[in-house]
């Protein structure tokens, strides 16, 4: 099943890296987690901004056209994906510089399960309140960076005390790639937004 680990990373996570460690799948699997799990926010915005309306502030709640929502969400899958992929890859290829022997499949274990809290931070769109989503966007990203401080040195099979070095090296590369993704996207949103208004 592909999503077996789901429930064991929120109840109990050193024992589910654990897990996870002793029985690795393929890439394909974890890319197919990710692939699923990664629908939860785009299609959580799609049905919040063209049905619910998003509340900014004081005033009427903010509604996109379908189009441009849907623009909005298909950009913001496969950004989040190529975002999982471009983890798993910088994850892989510190790996060695802490004298880990693990392969391409593992890192990107490590990216797509830790990925996961954020992918399910998606779930509070349909309570589409600014301030509501960014504190519960805040508290997706702090348990994704315990999941990776927690897991890495256990899927990567380094020591506890390189670990936290080579998962804070992580973490300041997943902070960079977040800052580039989001750059991209907003320029990349602008342009698709002006030429669906010709």
């Amino acid at each position: 099943m592909i999503l077996k680990h789901l429930v064991g990373l929120y109840l109990s996570p050193k024992q589910e890296w654990h897990k996870i460690d002793d029985h690795h799948e393929s890439t394909l699997s974890a890319f197919v987690h990710a692939g699923i799990m990664g629908l939860i926010p785009p299609v959580s915005a799609f049905i919040s901004s063209t049905q619910i309306g998003w509340f900014i502030g004081a005033g009427d709640p903010i509604f996109l056209k379908e189009p441009q929502a849907l623009l909005l969400s298909i950009c913001m899958y496969f950004v989040l994906i190529a975002g999982v992929l471009a983890l798993a890859y910088l994850t892989f290829w510190m790996s060695r510089t802490f004298g880990s022997n693990a392969n391409y499949t593992q890192a990107l274990e490590i990216s797509a399960y830790t990925a996961t809290p954020v992918f399910m931070v998606g779930l509070a769109a349909f309570y589409p309140v600014l301030w509501v989503v960014i504190l519960i966007g805040l508290a997706g990203v702090a348990y994704s960076v315990y999941l990776l401080y927690i897991g890495l040195p256990i899927i990567m099979h380094i020591p506890k005390e390189q670990g936290f070095i080579y998962a804070s090296c992580v973490v300041t590369c997943a902070l960079v790639l977040f800052v580039s993704i989001l750059t991209s996207s907003v320029i990349l949103l602008n342009i698709g937004f002006e030429f669906l208004s010709l």
